[in-house]
């Protein structure tokens, strides 16, 4: 995997193979990164990355200069590996190692970003959906994005779709008229 832009550009991070992850591919995820840096200045949002694996999406913005980043991953091996490129590039990122559904419930952070890349298959997304955008963690104007495969289906109406080969990103924007 590499970072694909921001102060680390192009620089490669070789997870271990003994990781049990699925790293967002370096096309959707470049997609992606544009399509939050077309809305977004990024230096200036609070991210929340869920089920974080290998770290990928966590040092795209640090790479970015997120403001804050929480990394969330419930394997031991993974928060490791992300504190470790953490403390070699001198990023921002904070690893909790936690159940994902455990820390939303618990946190009282609130994040303008909040990206989520359960394993595929999974019978939560729903849950999980519903469990972030009604748990005030989510700050107004902020959006959540899932990612999947094809097999997933969410009937929402503040929802856009963008596919990428293989890779489903479903972006829920929150906007409250206060």
């Amino acid at each position: 995997m590499r970072i694909i832009s921001g102060k680390h550009k192009g620089r490669k991070i070789n997870a271990p193979n003994n990781l049990p992850v699925r790293p967002t591919t370096d096309r959707a995820k470049e997609a992606l990164f544009n399509i939050l840096n077309n809305r977004y200045n990024i230096a200036e949002k609070n991210i929340l990355d869920l089920f974080s694996g290998t770290g990928n999406i966590s040092y795209e913005f640090a790479s970015r200069d997120a403001k804050s980043i929480y990394a969330v991953d419930k394997n031991i091996e993974c928060t490791s590996f992300i504190q470790k490129i953490n403390n070699q590039l001198e990023l921002n990122i904070n690893t909790i190692f936690s159940d994902v559904f455990s820390f939303i419930q618990k946190t009282d952070l609130k994040f303008d970003i909040i990206f989520a890349d359960p394993p595929y298959n999974s019978s939560f997304y729903n849950e999980l959906k519903d469990l972030i955008l009604e748990g005030n963690i989510l700050n107004n104007e902020g959006c959540l994005i899932i990612e999947h495969d094809n097999n997933t289906i969410f009937n929402d109406k503040n929802l856009e779709t963008r596919k990428y080969g293989n890779v489903y990103f479903s972006i829920f924007q929150i906007k409250n008229n206060l």
